[in-house]
């Protein structure tokens, strides 16, 4: 029983980072039309960034009990990498901690070094329109803020970080289509 409440508390952590989120994403100028494609990407990335944050947590409350064990992040980084080579989306751990576990996960490019900055400074997500060999795509990123203490078994450098500091982002690249 204390677990499943554990859980929840957590997820509804995880979700209220989300919906923070929506919020963002909802502010569009009055005297702008909507874009249907922006609203969709946007859509989706809600919908994603609710299922992996909260699996991600399931699964660390649930099937990580040692440090033997595979820890959640790793396992999403393959699920990641299966999105992406399955052509659907593009979605990147980024540390916001300035220890990476590992280095892949530091802020790639200009885009990602400036949500990690806006999200460590409070902001509820980032977000840009980009254009690559003449397709528009959407990048987005969203917190990922401390929710439990267990994942300083995996990641001792967040054992000092206070409950809902933001430790990393899930950045989103997803097709304006």
């Amino acid at each position: 029983m204390w677990r499943q409440a554990t859980v929840r508390g957590i997820c509804g952590a995880l979700l209220a980072a989300g919906a923070a989120y929506l919020n963002f994403g909802a502010i569009q100028a009055e005297d702008k039309p909507v874009d249907p494609a922006l609203a969709r990407a946007r859509q989706e990335v809600k919908m994603l960034d609710t299922l992996y944050k909260t699996a991600i947590v399931l699964v660390t409350e649930h099937y990580v009990t040692d440090k033997s064990d595979l820890p959640a992040g790793a396992a999403f980084q393959k699920l990641f990498a299966a999105m992406k080579e399955g052509g659907f989306h593009e979605v990147r751990l980024l540390d916001a901690s300035g220890e990476p576990m590992e280095a892949k996960n530091s802020p790639q490019d200009d885009f990602e070094k400036q949500a990690v900055s806006a999200l460590k400074a409070g902001k509820s997500g980032y977000e840009q329109v980009v254009e690559k060999s003449g397709k528009r795509y959407l990048r987005s990123a969203t917190p990922i803020p401390v929710v439990m203490k267990k994942c300083t078994m995996c990641h001792p450098n967040y054992e000092n970080a206070k409950p809902g500091a933001v430790i990393g982002s899930l950045g989103y690249t997803l097709p304006l289509e």
